[in-house]
């Protein structure tokens, strides 16, 4: 992008945000500017302690799709250009194996492991790159990868609950981009297979995985063990994918209706300080707060508040605590977003998560929910 690019899109970020103030209450504006603040706080402190050249894992890309988000919502090229940068290091890939024979989908962290997830959700900061400055390269791995996916008789590619939120918006956004429809026919095969996986159709939450599903697994007090983290990214994936369906695709009831139970047992298992625990319907099993699942969760209810799929103060009430959690317990003095539970699957019994617990996933959903909350402000 060069400088007078750059230059238009900052004046249209300051020239949204002064339309956006007007519209708001004093004190709104005022938040706001206090929340874009912290943004910056935290964005900042992040990619002045971790270089942009970084692996292409699921980890590290989940913080690339709040700092994408950062940068949608500010402008700031430095944001653009740290993102860039990890691209390029990537080459604009996954999983960069080449030999089609032996691309997988089971979990793996090889070059030969093509086909799974966490080697996907990189595409959607691709696919947002290349919206940025629409260079073919930028596209041309998430189209080889995902569209020799659907071309495959195989439709079991989501079997975890993480899955939903790396790659259905991979699917969204490429449709956007190509018009292929394929995108939006396989997202909806895909994601029955998943709910016949993980699914629980009492309550509308999922289970992480098959290893989960109670009554095989129980929590410590022998209810159902509902991951936070594992939800989370389920909620923020359906706001995603919701942000990109078409107006008249043939199953957005389907996610409508999926999202809008999901984000009624969210808000039913929200604990009063505004957090939500790691194991969300039996609070003894993992005691206390966690901040990737509360951020997640904070994203999806403000993105549904501010998109009209959430009304009515039980929804607003649980986004602000979810919000008033973030920024008054999991942002540290220095930037650092703690209480952030480790790489893992699973709620455990035992596990220390405090305030020096971060993770770069745990900074991605972070932004994602105080962007939200400033256009929740702003709008």
């Amino acid at each position: 992008m060069n400088s007078i690019s750059r230059l238009l899109l900052a004046c249209g970020a300051a020239l949204t945000l002064t339309v956006s103030a007007m519209a708001a209450t004093p004190r709104q504006a005022k938040e706001a500017s206090q929340v874009r603040n912290i943004i910056d706080k935290v964005n900042t402190h992040w990619q002045t302690t971790h270089k942009p050249e970084a692996w292409s894992f699921w980890h590290v890309a989940a913080y690339h799709t709040g700092n994408m988000e950062a940068y949608k919502l500010t402008g700031k090229p430095e944001y653009l250009d740290y993102s860039l940068a990890w691209a390029d290091h990537n080459q604009w890939k996954g999983a960069k194996g080449d030999d089609r024979s032996k691309w997988k989908y089971n979990y793996g962290e090889t070059d030969d492991h093509v086909l799974f997830g966490d080697w996907q959700i990189c595409f959607q900061t691709y696919a947002d790159l290349y919206n940025v400055k629409q260079e073919e390269n930028r596209i041309k791995r998430a189209l080889e990868v995902m569209e020799y996916e659907m071309d495959t008789p195989q439709n079991d590619y989501w079997w975890w609950a993480d899955g939903l939120y790396m790659v259905m918006p991979v699917m969204t956004k490429l449709y956007k981009i190509t018009g292929n429809q394929k995108y939006l026919d396989k997202l909806y095969d895909y994601i029955l297979v998943s709910d016949s996986i993980m699914l629980d159709n009492e309550t509308g939450l999922y289970f992480r995985d098959g290893k989960y599903v109670w009554p095989k697994h129980k929590s410590v007090n022998g209810k159902k063990d509902f991951w936070a983290r594992g939800d989370g990214w389920v909620l923020a994936g359906l706001a995603k994918v919701l942000a990109d369906l078409p107006a008249d695709y043939g199953h957005r009831d389907f996610f409508e209706t999926k999202y809008r139970r999901l984000a009624d047992a969210v808000v039913a298992s929200q604990q009063p300080g505004g957090y939500w625990t790691r194991s969300m319907l039996d609070p003894e099993h993992a005691p206390g707060p966690e901040t990737s699942g509360t951020a997640f969760f904070t994203y999806g209810l403000l993105w549904g508040l501010n998109n009209g799929y959430l009304k009515g103060a039980k929804y607003e009430d649980a986004a602000k605590k979810g919000w008033n959690y973030l920024r008054g317990t999991a942002l540290q003095q220095d930037g650092s977003i703690g209480y952030v539970q480790p790489i893992g699957e699973k709620a455990i019994p035992g596990q220390v998560v405090d305030r020096n617990s971060t993770a770069d996933f745990g900074v991605g959903a972070f932004l994602l929910a105080a962007c939200e909350y400033v256009r929740y402000l702003e709008k």
